[in-house]
């Protein structure tokens, strides 16, 4: 189909999900649920973006791309047409793992139909608020042909991430480094991009051929570094079209003159190890609650806003809940419970008098009378969920995976319980295997 002379400039977007062997980080929430659809603030991360997706009116078409099986997001996919009938969802699955610009490039064909003139592209584990049309509007007015979402951190935390130096009048893109050795800026990649195609698509052209002549140099990682280093993050038996967007082609986009940043105010953070998703569903409530959304529990005596509740749930009016509590389909949560900073999972039960601060109570579980559930509450500026404990690092957020039993009266502090499992006597600072 070709495009009318004349015709407005369309869009489309990408939303990518990556695939099961990269959500280790994310276990054991992750051993039940893949990533990208597991609940935060009542909607599966996925979600939160297609959500802001649909915000921008000329999208008709948005591709989920990753490595998962097809069957993984058909039912996501079927209920999302449901939701959003404007929009077309289809999922791409990739052979084999191909980086966050080798797989757009795989399927450049679907993505091209139509001719479009320029797409978004999500990383799905980012919490944020999706400023998608005033990324738009900047597009246009610079002439850009690539616009990447910024946002400003600690310079201490900034070489855990992509880092951005622009020109401080224009913001035009001038240095891009994915985490450097030593302090270059402040401000970090959001995971958020939008692209024209007549500039993304010959850079990773470029980049696969680059590869296919000079395979990428093993760099080790500083002493600093070593501790952060996740078996995630490497490269195992790469093929040349393993391309990654941060490492391959953006520091190459510095090089035109139709690279900017714009950087957001607004929160962010990524949703990497499963202990991250208790401060993305607090960002999530606070900013549904700013809107007055009305999903969210009324404040109450008992409810320190914000709370969601799902409607099936069953919580006894006695029950103290909030600030920053999303309570799943089914749950029953008994007389006297207290949960704040949490996410409660469908068919939990929490029994009477139970308090779960900073956790996640997995799928089925069950909280015995009395017990105690407790992570340490990090400051929600912090971009690391671990904490030291007794010289030793450990989650901050402690997580029950499906089906584990919280014996009465029993206390659980900053523990990472597999699922299936029995506590019956105090724990704290492990994994429970």
């Amino acid at each position: 189909m070709s495009k009318q002379a004349g015709s407005p400039p369309s869009t489309k977007a990408v939303i990518l999900v990556g695939g099961p062997s990269r959500g280790t980080r994310f276990r054991p929430l992750s051993l039940d649920v893949p990533k990208p659809l597991f609940t935060v603030a009542g909607y599966p991360i996925i979600e939160h973006c297609l959500h802001a997706v649909s915000k921008v009116t000329e999208i008709k078409e948005v591709f989920i791309v990753g490595y998962y099986e097809e069957s993984v997001f058909r039912d996501f996919i079927k209920d999302s047409a449901r939701t959003y009938p404007h929009i077309t969802i289809r999922y791409l699955r990739e052979y084999q793992a191909l980086g966050t610009a080798g797989g757009l490039y795989h399927f450049r064909d679907q993505i091209l139909k139509g001719r479009p003139d320029r797409f978004f592209v999500l990383n799905a584990d980012v919490c944020c608020s999706f400023p998608l049309n005033a990324m738009l509007q900047m597009f246009e007015e610079k002439g850009a042909e690539a616009v990447i979402l910024g946002t400003r951190v600690s310079n201490e935390a900034a070489t855990n991430f992509g880092c951005i130096v622009t020109d401080p009048d224009t913001k035009r893109v001038i240095h891009y480094v994915e985490k450097p050795e030593s302090h270059i800026s402040n401000l970090i990649n959001c995971g958020v991009y939008l692209f024209s195609t007549n500039c993304i698509f010959p850079a990773v052209r470029s980049a696969i051929q680059r590869r296919t002549e000079r395979p990428r140099l093993l760099t080790y990682p500083s002493m600093e570094n070593l501790a952060d280093l996740s078996l995630d993050d490497q490269d195992e038996g790469e093929s040349s079209e393993m391309v990654r967007i941060e490492q391959d082609i953006l520091p190459d986009l510095t090089d035109s003159k139709g690279f900017f940043a714009m950087e957001t105010r607004d929160f962010w953070r990524q949703i990497k190890t499963a202990g991250s998703a208790v401060p993305a569903n607090a960002l999530y409530l606070t900013k549904a609650f700013q809107n007055q959304n009305e999903e969210l529990a009324k404040p109450s005596a008992n409810i320190l806003p914000p709370v969601y509740i799902h409607p099936t749930a069953q919580v006894d009016p006695t029950a103290k809940l909030g600030p920053n509590v999303s309570i799943g389909p089914r749950a029953v949560i008994g007389k006297g419970v207290r949960v704040k900073e949490s996410i409660i999972l469908e068919d939990a039960t929490i029994r009477h008098d139970a308090c779960v601060l900073y956790s996640i109570v997995g799928w089925n579980s069950k909280i015995g009378a009395w017990a105690r559930v407790e992570g340490t509450p990090t400051p929600v500026t912090n971009h690391d969920t671990g904490i030291i404990k007794n010289g030793v690092k450990v989650q901050s957020i402690t997580i029950l995976g499906k089906e584990c039993g919280v014996g009465e009266e029993v206390r659980v502090q900053n523990c990472v319980c597999l699922p299936h499992k029995e506590l019956k006597r105090d724990v704290a600072n492990e994994v429970i295997m």
